[in-house]
């Protein structure tokens, strides 16, 4: 397929971003990996949290093959997809004040665990406050945002705070503001997403670095296998009951 063509150009545009991510974001990416290693050699839980399709990026983490077993979802009833109906439900939810103090007061994250929140824009109170409370009582944070909003726009919450401000650890997906790559004459609005692409593979890298960082160490890293593969749910049953107490979409 020619890069002439808008399929081309996209792909050319997401691989970009993939490269600028490698390259400029590299430090991070092995810091937040760190971080994550260490909740689980000190025997705290992750847990990963996304409003709307920022969602999709934290549903890959979770009961994933190839991924940290102990990486929890932590949901917002009406914000994790766009299978509430009306869909912009879920949007307006992100706007609510005092909401994440109330998800928070009744989930099972405590002090010494771990929370990645992630957020295109984070500049709506839900992620903002999601990300304040949880460092607030413990958590440690780790935020996937685009940075470029924090400067090209204006914060929605009340702090007048982005998600960037509220987190140990920030990574910067570099999607431009309004998440879209591409532009033509004959289309009235720029069009092609990329953030969930880039969003989804800056965490598995950070999800690389913390199964590796947890080997270095000398402590299995705490992985799913296929179940599509010969022994894999054999593998799966023995985690989970080795981590059962640190596991909660088992329940």
């Amino acid at each position: 397929m020619s890069d002439r063509t808008p399929a081309g150009q996209f792909l050319d545009a997401a691989i970009g971003l993939l490269q600028r991510v490698r390259d400029e974001e590299a430090e991070q990416i092995a810091a937040a990996g760190t971080l994550l290693a260490d909740t689980v050699a000190a025997g705290g839980r992750l847990f990963a949290f996304g409003a709307g399709h920022s969602s999709l990026a934290a549903q890959d983490l979770v009961y994933r093959a190839g991924g940290l077993a102990l990486m929890n979802l932590l949901a917002v009833p009406g914000t994790v997809g766009v299978d509430v109906v009306p869909a912009t439900l879920g949007s307006a939810l992100e706007r609510v004040d005092g909401l994440a103090s109330a998800v928070l007061d009744t989930s099972p994250l405590r002090s010494g665990d771990a929370l990645v929140v992630i957020s295109l824009s984070g500049r709506n109170a839900l992620p903002v406050e999601m990300a304040a409370r949880a460092r607030a009582v413990g958590v440690r944070v780790v935020g996937v945002t685009s940075v470029a909003y924090a400067t090209e726009t204006t914060s929605r919450n009340a702090s007048g705070t982005f998600l960037k401000d509220h987190c140990d650890i920030v990574l910067d997906s570099k999607i431009a503001v309004g998440d879209a790559e591409l532009t033509l004459d004959t289309v009235a609005a720029p069009f092609a997403s990329a953030s969930t692409v880039v969003t989804s593979a800056l965490l598995q890298a950070v999800m690389a670095t913390a199964a590796a960082v947890l080997a270095d160490r000398g402590i299995e890293p705490p992985l799913l296998r296929s179940g599509n593969v010969d022994g894999g749910r054999e593998w799966n049953a023995q985690v989970f009951d080795r981590y059962a107490d640190r596991i909660f979409y088992r329940h």
